[in-house]
């Protein structure tokens, strides 16, 4: 599953440029939109305006270029696509050559899918287990796998053959592959969001998978997710997702959303906590692959079982919030 995961983490790619690109984008339409009211007062007001609003990229770029550097050393650059440095060149060549290899093997699951009319591996384990291999061979050649502390709660847990929503904080793309490594090699399914499935490879693993894809723009498709994610509760598959909804920028913990909460409540599984500790030290935001190995700096915190009979969704959300906070570092913790 680690693969899954880890697929995630590398079709970031795409979404880690939108998401760059959506933030200079807002800053600069309001500079721009300062510049246009002042031109219709004086041309030389426009033109000081507009050498204001040249400063403020050229020293946001001069700071940018300072904050990678300090990162990722001396040989690191910027991309419009995210920052870049030898370590990150070898983890994303790394990523495509195993990928390659990850993206005939899902191609033969389909076609497999597609023969039996969908009655081979109803459950779509063969992906989540192809999935897995990938991204457990990517962390173990980057020297990326995390330490696990209380794994021996999930030793435990998979012992009743129950089906849990596992939940975990989310600042890193990084997390995507440590929750899945984490789990382990078991049959679980993600929570994503449907515009990754417009990532090469990494969609195809998405729906090969079938993992649970919500449009948040779309009613409908959040009704669909939401029966679906029950449907494999059911099954007594184990699904996984970031219940922020969005990886938190200051890497501190955000408020949770209620959809990962109602699925477990209406179903009657537990809940079970990750504490992701590191993650965005090891690929913050503006980087396009980790710039560093994660070993010795990343972790995953493990924490009991939350049930859910006898709690209101609110309970819940709340209960897995705090536990995930208990496992982090004061600054990945909610300022006061």
């Amino acid at each position: 599953k680690s693969g899954l995961s880890h697929q995630l983490s590398y079709g970031q790619l795409k979404p880690h440029r939108w998401n760059l690109e959506g933030v200079f984008a807002k800053e600069e339409t309001s500079s721009v939109g300062e510049v246009l009211d002042a031109s219709a007062s004086t041309p030389e007001a426009a033109d000081g305006l507009s050498d204001e609003v040249a400063e403020r990229k050229a020293n946001k770029k001069a700071e940018r270029k300072k904050q990678i550097r300090s990162e990722g050393g001396a040989l690191s650059f910027n991309t419009k696509f995210g920052a870049l440095n030898p370590y990150a060149i070898y983890y994303g060549l790394t990523s495509i050559v195993l990928g390659i290899v990850w993206l005939g093997a899902l191609t033969i699951c389909d076609i497999l899918y597609t023969i039996t009319g969908g009655r081979f591996d109803a459950q779509r384990r063969l992906p989540v287990f192809i999935n897995h291999v990938w991204g457990t061979l990517l962390m173990r050649f980057s020297r990326s796998y995390p330490e696990m502390e209380r794994r021996d709660i999930l030793i435990d847990f998979y012992k009743q053959n129950r089906a849990a929503m596992f939940v975990a904080n989310h600042n890193s793309w990084m997390d995507i592959p440590f929750m899945g490594a984490t789990i382990g090699w078991r049959n679980y399914k993600m929570v994503a969001k449907k515009e990754l499935e417009r990532v090469p490879i990494l969609g195809r693993a998405i729906k090969c998978a079938k993992n649970v894809s919500v449009d948040r723009s779309d009613r409908r498709s959040q009704l669909f997710t939401l029966k679906s994610g029950m449907q494999w509760l059911k099954d007594g598959v184990h699904l996984c997702t970031f219940p922020e909804g969005t990886r938190s920028r200051s890497g501190r913990v955000m408020d949770f959303k209620n959809g990962a909460f109602k699925m477990a409540h209406k179903v009657g599984a537990p809940v079970i906590p990750l504490s992701i500790v590191g993650a965005g030290k090891v690929m913050p935001s503006h980087w396009m692959f980790p710039y560093r190995h994660a070993h010795g700096v990343a972790k995953v915190v493990v924490h009991e079982p939350i049930e859910s009979e006898g709690m209101s969704e609110e309970e819940l959300a709340n209960a897995a919030r705090e536990a995930i906070i208990s496992g982090l570092p004061d600054e990945q913790r909610p300022k006061k």
